[in-house]
């Protein structure tokens, strides 16, 4: 299961760098390509604002 980023996110970018396969893409709130993701939880353990979850 990929992760995913709710409407909590505020695009701080913390996550980006964390993504060891690059499945994050900027915008006005982050998505995540659930295609990409491997499910690492590399992402949800950097965003501040705890908008990052498994699906």
């Amino acid at each position: 299961m990929a992760h995913v980023i709710s409407d909590s996110c505020v695009a701080c970018g913390s996550c980006i760098d964390e993504c060891p396969v690059s499945a994050i893409s900027e915008g006005d709130i982050y998505v995540i390509d659930a295609d990409a993701c491997i499910d690492c939880g590399a992402c949800a353990g950097a965003c501040p604002s705890d908008a990052i979850s498994a699906q």
